[in-house]
């Protein structure tokens, strides 16, 4: 699911990052800067289409705009991952040891 909130901060930051204004962005992406304003400020929900025109514009992927972390960046899910493991059993920690050699040995083959 999709929080639309954590969506306009992100773009509203990656914007900021690279000195654009509303404008400016509304601009590159081919929508009103009215428009980025209200997808800023969660009062519009971007189409598909609009969200792939501002990763274009904002020269990232779709996982950034939309998870807020690149799936290539090192350290993608580490803190989740390392929360659930702490809630896990010793049997489960084991299991879950046991399935990733496993995806390791399937990947590498």
């Amino acid at each position: 699911m999709v929080d639309y909130q954590l969506l306009g901060r992100r773009i509203a930051q990656l914007r900021r990052q690279r000195k654009l204004t509303q404008e400016q962005l509304a601009e590159v992406a081919d929508v009103t800067n009215n428009y980025i304003s209200h997808i800023e400020n969660c009062r519009s929900i971007p189409s598909l289409e609009t969200v792939m025109k501002l990763c274009d514009a904002l020269q990232v992927t779709p996982d950034t705009l939309l998870l807020g972390a690149s799936t290539q960046s090192p350290g993608y899910l580490e803190e989740e991952i390392v929360q659930k493991l702490a809630g896990c059993s010793p049997r489960e920690r084991r299991l879950v040891n046991g399935f990733l050699d496993l995806l390791r040995t399937e990947r590498e083959d």
